[in-house]
Order: structure tokens, then C-alpha cells, then sequence
């Protein structure tokens, strides 16, 4: 873009024309000669009005005009914006799908594990340890490694996470308790009333509330359950209560963490790794008052006799997968709405349910896969009240 160039008497020479009519505002454009050192331009020009030295000399009107020369930046070839294109519609639902895919495998894959390792070695708490062990020690290896760029925390912020590492401590816990005693299926089923443990702490505990139709989907949830725990072949209490523990503790774990974790600039996968490494320190003292080296000592070498050394491979497996799957979910956290993620959770739940009966075998009843349907049906009627 050539500069603005100001014609005035003292720059621009003009010929053929008098100009000793003050009344005279504009000399003819095309008399306009200009002199040696006035700049020119080949780019078509527009004409700009100015605010003039001279006004005091004009008496018709009270403003002289005079004119600024400048090119047309609509037709200099040469400036081009720099346009960044939008990432397109179908990219980011690719996106979106690969989440969903990588979660939906990873935990089909850590439940399968799980399920192995309790059948085999039948001690729940050590098993839970060992599922955070693992994860901590891959991130603190990425960290140091420089793998992953290590999260700025500071006291306040592992403050606010105490109460959040201990209900997710509790969670973990009990789910892994649950599926000791009975099929993954159920112990799935049972955890698809999440939402309803949910509605009913933020109803009667905080005080808020939901429009009616959330209310509603709560009942084919909570008629769902009952009818599947009704008829479920091989129903244990333990297992029953397991699941309802771990669906309060997840509860509390979300109020806690949207409470206190909010304004804290921490990503999904930094977030979840600390919450991994607080949950370890919280729950290492228990699992050895509940379980203890000796019960531990006795079962390995049971589970050595009966599997042999694939045991070992079972418990690194589903220590690795644990912590990758709930790593996907909290970096899912970051590129999706909370909607999505509800619907997202419910289909996981569906190919969980649906492989472990397939590997497992699990029998089965028609009326209590149509509990099961009914509930899962719910937890998605919930998630489209819910907004």
C-alpha cells in the first residue's frame, strides 16, 4: 500500500488554471499536473474530503475540502489476508469418534483383565493398589522424561483434591470388591444408576433441583436395576453393595472435583495422574490393614499352581489398561460436551456388558437382560433431560 500523499498548493503545481478566486474550492482534476516530487501511482486512486489550514478564507461554506490520494488496497494484488482455515465439521466428529472408540476398547479390555485376576487371585484391595501403582508410575515416567509437559500445581490445588482422590479411592474400591463377588455384567448394571444416586444427593443434600422430566427418567433406571438384581442367577450381597458404594463415592468424586477443582488450569491427563498418585497414598495404609502380605503371599502362590505365570501378565494388563482408559475419559473431557460424555458412558456400559456375558459366558435370563436394557435405557433418557 503506497502512503497517503496530502495535495497541497505548496506540493502540487497546477497549469491552466487561475487561481485567484477565493471562492474557487477545487481546481479541475484534470488540470492537476503534479511536480517532480510528488509521488504517483499506476493503482486506481479515491478521494478522501480533509479538514483544511484554510477555512477561515472560505465564505459560501464554512469547511474547505481538500483531497487525499491514496491506491485502492481492493485492487493491490500483492496484500493478501492470511486466511487459517476452520477445522471442518467431519474432522472434529472423526476426532470425537477415535475417543470414544479408544475408551470403549480400553475398558472392555481392563474389564475382561480385571475379571481374571479376581477369579484367580481373589483380593480386591491389592488389586485396586496395584491398578493406581501402575498409573502413577507411567506418568511420573512421562514427566521425567519430559514425555509430558509436568502440571504447575501448588498446595492449594492438591488441597482441593484430597476430597476428590479420597471419594475416588472409595469408588475404586468398592467396583473392584463388587466384581470379585459377581459377573462384570451385573456389577455394570448395578453402576448404570449413577445418575440416579446423583439426582437424589443434589435433591436432598445440596438442595438444587431438576425440572420433572429428569425425575421421570430416573424410574425406568431405578426399575431397571431392581428387576436385573431381582433375577440375577448369581446374586451376592457383597457384590450388590459394592456397586451401590462405588455409584455414591463416583457421585460425590464429581460434586468435589466441579467444586473444588474449578478455575484450576490442569488438562484431563495431568489432572487424572495427580488424582491417581493421592489416591495410591490414600489407599496403600488400608489395603494392607484389609488384605496384608501374608493373605497376599498365600494367594500368589495358589494362583501360581492353578494359572501359572500368565496370573502375571493378567495383573499387568489390567493395571496398564485401568490407567489408560480413564486417561482417554478425562482428556475426552476436554474436547467434548458434558452431553456427549453421558451418551458416550452409556454405550460403554452397553459393550461392556455385552462382551464380558460373551467371554464370560455369563447365563443370562430373559427378564434380566430386559432389566438391564430398561435401565441402560434410562441412564440415556436421564442424560437428554439433564440439559
Amino acid at each position: 500500500m503506497i502512503p497517503a500523499v496530502k495535495l497541497s498548493p505548496a506540493s502540487v503545481a497546477f497549469s491552466g488554471t487561475n487561481l485567484r478566486s477565493k471562492s474557487a474550492l477545487v481546481p479541475s482534476v484534470s488540470s492537476l499536473k503534479p511536480a517532480k516530487s510528488a509521488a504517483c501511482s499506476l493503482r486506481p486512486l479515491y478521494l478522501a474530503p480533509l479538514n483544511g489550514p484554510h477555512t477561515s478564507e472560505l465564505k459560501p461554506r464554512r469547511q474547505q475540502l481538500e483531497f487525499q490520494c491514496a491506491a485502492s488496497a481492493a485492487d493491490d494484488k500483492d496484500s493478501k489476508a492470511e486466511v487459517v482455515p476452520a477445522p471442518s465439521e467431519a474432522a472434529a466428529k472423526l476426532k470425537i469418534s477415535i475417543y470414544f472408540a479408544t475408551w470403549w476398547a480400553l475398558n472392555v479390555i481392563f474389564n475382561i483383565y480385571n475379571k481374571k485376576v479376581l477369579n484367580a487371585f481373589p483380593y480386591p484391595w491389592l488389586t485396586s493398589t496395584l491398578s493406581l501403582a501402575c498409573g502413577s508410575a507411567m506418568m511420573l515416567f512421562s514427566w521425567a522424561t519430559r514425555l509430558v509437559e509436568a502440571p504447575n500445581t501448588d498446595a492449594d490445588f492438591w488441597k482441593a483434591l484430597f476430597p476428590v482422590a479420597v471419594a475416588h479411592t472409595i469408588g475404586h474400591v468398592a467396583a473392584t470388591v463388587s466384581m470379585s463377588k459377581v459377573a462384570v455384567s451385573f456389577t455394570h448394571i448395578i453402576k448404570s444408576a449413577e445418575p440416579a444416586f446423583s439426582v437424589l444427593v443434589s435433591r436432598f443434600i445440596l438442595g438444587e433441583s431438576f425440572p420433572m422430566p429428569v425425575y421421570l427418567s430416573l424410574l425406568p433406571i431405578i426399575g431397571g436395576c431392581g428387576l436385573a438384581a431381582a433375577t440375577e442367577l448369581n446374586f451376592n450381597m457383597i457384590g450388590f453393595m459394592g456397586a451401590m458404594i462405588s455409584n455414591l463415592a463416583f457421585v460425590f468424586r464429581n460434586i468435589f472435583s466441579k467444586r473444588g477443582m474449578k478455575g484450576k488450569s490442569v488438562s484431563g491427563m495431568n489432572y487424572y495422574a495427580c488424582l491417581s498418585i493421592m489416591s495410591l497414598v490414600i489407599l496403600t495404609p488400608f489395603a494392607i490393614a484389609m488384605e496384608g502380605p501374608q493373605m497376599w503371599a498365600a494367594g500368589w502362590q495358589t494362583a501360581l499352581k492353578e494359572v501359572g505365570p500368565n496370573v502375571l501378565w493378567w495383573i499387568a494388563a489390567q493395571s496398564v489398561f485401568y490407567h489408560l482408559y480413564n486417561q482417554v475419559s478425562y482428556m475426552s473431557l476436554d474436547q467434548i460436551s458434558p452431553l456427549t460424555f453421558s451418551i458416550g458412558n452409556t454405550m460403554k456400559r452397553i459393550s461392556v456388558i455385552v462382551s464380558s456375558i460373551i467371554i464370560f459366558r455369563t447365563p443370562v435370563r430373559p427378564v434380566n437382560a430386559l432389566g438391564a436394557a430398561i435401565a441402560i435405557f434410562g441412564t440415556f433418557l436421564y442424560s437428554q433431560a439433564k440439559q
